[in-house]
């Protein structure tokens, strides 16, 4: 089966800085092609605008949030389209208005019918200036904030407290990662897989996507912006799918993707357990190995803050050692994987 498109949501109140941060990931994906969602509440769609002409495939929608002016088949319409193989679309972004309800959204796409797409995550962007104003005055951004699986603190640098800001979220959030930074700047790589190289039918050319990856002059070279980091751990060892389903339900702090096959120790088992990991949310698929292919498994996991020496020394506890295991230690993973459709 094909790999499933994932299906991010991008979220935030009126000013957070959710289109800045759409046209930065337009800007820097390179070669990976972006199918985006955008709506903006009113009759004129500004958002959708402003990224017009920087995107592959683009569904613009109007009049209202898009958890209320869309119900569920309209949105999987939307995706219908964005997910047709012309488009060779590798990730979708769904850019909600400022009013929208992330909730709304998230059952939207892990509700769909669509057997093309999965969830993606819910980025909930926040403007770090602007929070304890913001706060107080909607209490349910706080609501929104548990929902996320990522929150992007944007323009910490023009907030007079900072740290203060940061603490109070994290308070808020717990083991969700928090992602600071300026100019809505977050790598491709933290949200969705790194730009792939398409081949070319003849002389490359230089195209839009160079020139509008060409540095802009005015923004400031200070690091306040915290760094990603991207883990692998192979083991030549198969894992008891008992205790890798035990590290997916809780994640270690900071983390926000983790994807990877997996080799287990069941008497008998002759598939590969494919899985993806977007916040709290986990997605598992049995495939079978590939004639000739290396039965080890390999995982990539993807946060921010991580301690990697803690995170390789709790995977290792996932290998088997010992006699093969019954097919009861697999009821785990089958709790993720999905219906058929």
């Amino acid at each position: 089966m094909a790999e499933r498109i994932p299906v991010l949501i991008v979220a935030g109140f009126l000013g957070s800085g959710k289109t800045t941060l759409l046209n930065h990931l337009l800007r820097a994906a390179g070669d990976t092609r972006i199918g985006v969602v955008v709506n903006d509440f009113g009759a004129v769609n500004i958002d959708a605008m402003l990224v017009a002409g920087q995107v592959d495939a683009m569904v613009s929608l109007g009049n209202g949030c898009v958890c209320c002016a869309v119900d569920l088949g309209e949105l999987d319409e939307m995706f219908t389209r964005l997910t047709e193989s012309r488009h060779a679309v590798d990730v979708i972004v769904v850019e909600a208005s400022g009013l929208a309800e992330p909730r709304n959204l998230v059952r939207m796409v892990i509700g769909s019918a669509n057997a093309r797409i999965r969830y993606g995550g819910l980025v909930e962007v926040v403007d770090a200036e602007q929070f304890p104003a913001t706060s107080a005055r909607h209490p349910e951004l706080l609501t929104h904030l548990r929902l996320a699986d990522l929150v992007v603190l944007n323009k910490i640098d023009r907030a007079p407290d900072a740290d203060a800001v940061r603490a109070r979220i994290a308070e808020t959030v717990g083991q969700v990662p928090i992602h600071a930074t300026t100019h809505g700047r977050v790598a491709p790589g933290l949200l969705f897989d790194e730009p792939v190289r398409r081949p070319q039918d003849g002389p490359e050319q230089l195209s839009f996507d160079a020139l509008l990856a060409e540095p802009c002059a005015d923004l400031p070279h200070t690091h306040l912006h915290d760094e990603y980091r991207s883990i692998a751990f192979h083991s030549e060892r198969p894992l008891d799918p008992r205790a890798l389903v035990a590290f997916l339900e809780d994640p270690p702090d900071g983390l926000f993707r983790a994807k990877g096959v997996a080799a287990v120790a069941v008497a008998g088992e002759r598939r590969k357990w494919t899985f993806h990991l977007v916040g709290r949310h986990v997605a598992v698929e049995p495939v079978p190995w590939t004639r000739g292919e290396h039965r080890a498994t390999d995982i990539v996991l993807i946060g921010t803050g991580l301690d990697e020496a803690a995170l390789r020394a709790r995977l290792a506890t996932t290998e088997h050692t010992g006699e093969p295991l019954g097919e009861e230690a697999l009821l785990g993973l089958w709790r993720y994987t999905p219906e058929p459709v």
